[in-house]
């Protein structure tokens, strides 16, 4: 080996060149990653938007069940709240006379 100091001096630059070469080349394919990354994030978006959303349980079945969830519990508060605190049989509260009495008692008709 010589100890050359422009020899030294090429090596030198030949080094800093071919570093610069590889985080130029890393930076590329950094780039590159995060692009292609991008892209099939569209393409999933897109595709997601372009098919309609099969449902299992429609929303039109959804708000019916809800609405006989709703009724069923309300009947089952009469049938405790008649039973319970009015010292009634539970099924009085389902019979008609029982509610008809009660509008007579809230109009005051003798």
């Amino acid at each position: 080996m010589t100890n050359n100091p422009s020899s030294q001096k090429t090596s030198h630059k030949a080094e800093e060149e071919s570093a610069a070469a590889g985080e130029e080349q890393a930076v590329k394919q950094e780039f590159s990653r995060k692009m292609e990354k991008e892209e099939k994030q569209q393409s999933k978006r897109r595709q997601k938007l372009s098919r309609p959303r099969l449902r299992i349980f429609p929303i039109w079945l959804r708000i019916i069940v809800v609405l006989i969830f709703a009724a069923a519990a309300f009947i089952v508060g009469l049938m405790i709240g008649f039973a319970v605190l009015g010292d009634g049989s539970p099924l009085d509260v389902l019979r008609m006379e029982t509610w008809q009495h009660i509008v007579d008692i809230v109009n005051k008709v003798d």
